[in-house]
C-alpha cells in the first residue's frame, strides 16, 4: 500500500510551493542567489518568522540551498538547488500570466501597482530547457 495517495499530478506540485509565499520566494531566488535580509526587502509582508520557515520547508524538501558563512556577523545565503531550478519554467509562466492579468485589469480601468516587471521572456527561458 502506498504511503501517499494523490489524485493529480499538481497535488505533489502545490504540495511542496504551495501556500501564500513558497511560489513568490522561489521567484526571488531563480534569479539571484539572496541574504535573508534581502528577501525580507523583496517581501515586505513576509514576517522574519514566516520567512524563515518557508525556507527551511523548501530546503527539506531540496528545492533550496542554504550556505552558511562562518564570520562575524553570521552571513546565510540561500539559492536554489539543481532540482529548484528545475521549477523556473513554471514559476516564469505563473510571473508572466500575473503580469498579463494586471494589465488586462489595468485596460479596465483598475488602479493596480506592479512593483517588479519580471525580466525572463517564456521565450528566451524554453529554449533554455
Amino acid at each position: 500500500m502506498a504511503d501517499k495517495t494523490y489524485n493529480i499530478g499538481v497535488e505533489a506540485t502545490m504540495e511542496v510551493i504551495g501556500g501564500k509565499w513558497k511560489a513568490i520566494i522561489l521567484c526571488h531566488l531563480r534569479h539571484d542567489t539572496m541574504r535573508t535580509s534581502e528577501l525580507r526587502r523583496a517581501i515586505p509582508q513576509i514576517t522574519q518568522k514566516m520567512l524563515t520557515q518557508q525556507l527551511r520547508e523548501l530546503e527539506a524538501d531540496g528545492i533550496v540551498q542554504r550556505r552558511v558563512y562562518e564570520q562575524v556577523p553570521p552571513k546565510v545565503e540561500y539559492c536554489l538547488t539543481e532540482r529548484g531550478e528545475s521549477l523556473n519554467m513554471i514559476l516564469n509562466q505563473l510571473c508572466k500570466w500575473g503580469e498579463a492579468n494586471i494589465d488586462e485589469r489595468r485596460a479596465k480601468g483598475e488602479v493596480i501597482e506592479l512593483i517588479h516587471r519580471d525580466d525572463v521572456s517564456l521565450e528566451q527561458n524554453q529554449s533554455a530547457s
